[in-house]
């Protein structure tokens, strides 16, 4: 009978065995903010999102086609595609863009200004391994962390407008009871989590930044055939729509830091949407009318459309 005892304790104790399991911690998450209301698209370019970690180096290393930087980019692209709040422009293999449009004879190519940059790198990379064995059981533990970086810039101003580091971690965990359980190795996928993940903790403040600021358009024609802006339906831009115009404000030298300083610019008049043409970003545009004020239409650069905070 005992022999029985012992012999159902250690099938209880055999079934009882965790084979692996992920834990992955990746926040905040952006699900969030796709259900606030629709707003102006602002142009985002991602211009370099480099390696600096020894990760992933080896003796065939190349800075140019750096896999790490390229996966980089395309987390942080799709993170921020999810939300509908942003145009995003192609920068990191623009020139795979302009051959293929040699090839297919397409010279009419229009490059696209961004509202902002993002440049990133990753600066932390590491991975360490942590077990335990005890009289029947044996676990271990893979864990991967990574930092990344990023600096999004104000195109208009060349200024910094927001810049911060977060660090992102995942693991995974085997444990066997009496030899039992699954057995694990390197676990390869552990990395993309942990990039994955700081670069989760930094999108909502990318967003805030963005949007937090007025969307702007420009002036491209007034004629007697009427006004044309920069801007039409896939930024968001509406039949109706009403936009302040601003006057530029003088350019001064802050002689502490020898940068030039736009002085904040003044209200001259107020235009509505009446139509919204173009079949893409490229080549979209807005035809409108003033509500109130005027400009000198000699002088288009001096002004630019601002988006009314509500």
């Amino acid at each position: 009978m005992k022999r029985v005892l012992i012999g159902i304790a250690i099938a209880l104790i055999v079934i009882s065995c965790t084979t692996q399991k992920s834990v992955v911690r990746v926040q905040p998450q952006i699900q969030e903010v796709q259900k606030e209301e629709q707003s102006l698209k602002r142009k985002v370019a991602i211009a370099r999102f480099s390696n600096e970690t020894e990760y992933a180096k080896g003796v065939f290393y190349d800075k140019t086609n750096d896999p790490v930087g390229k996966q980089a980019v395309d987390i942080l692209s799709t993170k921020l595609a999810s939300t509908n709040k942003f145009i995003l422009l192609e920068r990191q293999d623009m020139d795979k863009i302009l051959e293929e449009m040699k090839i297919a004879g397409n010279e009419g190519f229009q490059k696209v200004g961004a509202d902002y940059i993002i440049v990133g790198s990753i600066t932390e990379f590491g991975r360490k391994n942590v077990g335990d064995v005890n009289a029947f059981s044996r676990t271990k533990t893979q864990t991967v962390q990574a930092g990344v970086s990023i600096r999004l810039i104000d195109v208009s101003t060349g200024q910094i407008i927001y810049s911060e580091e977060a660090k992102g971690e995942a693991e995974t965990m085997n444990k066997t009871v009496l030899g039992y359980g699954e057995r694990t190795d390197y676990d390869a996928t552990l990395s993309d989590k942990a990039i994955s993940a700081a670069i989760s903790k930094l999108v909502e403040n990318i967003i805030n930044n963005c949007m937090d600021r007025p969307w702007k358009s420009y002036f491209l024609s007034y004629d007697e055939n009427g006004i044309i802006i920069s801007g039409g339906k896939s930024q968001g831009l509406k039949i109706g729509d009403l936009f302040e115009v601003v006057e530029k404000g003088k350019s001064v030298k802050n002689p502490q830091t020898g940068m030039l300083i736009e002085l904040p610019g003044k209200t001259v008049g107020k235009i509505k949407i009446d139509f919204t043409g173009g079949d893409n970003p490229q080549s979209e545009f807005s035809m409108a009318s003033f509500t109130e004020g005027n400009i000198d239409k000699q002088n288009l650069s001096n002004y630019f459309i601002k988006e009314i905070k509500k």
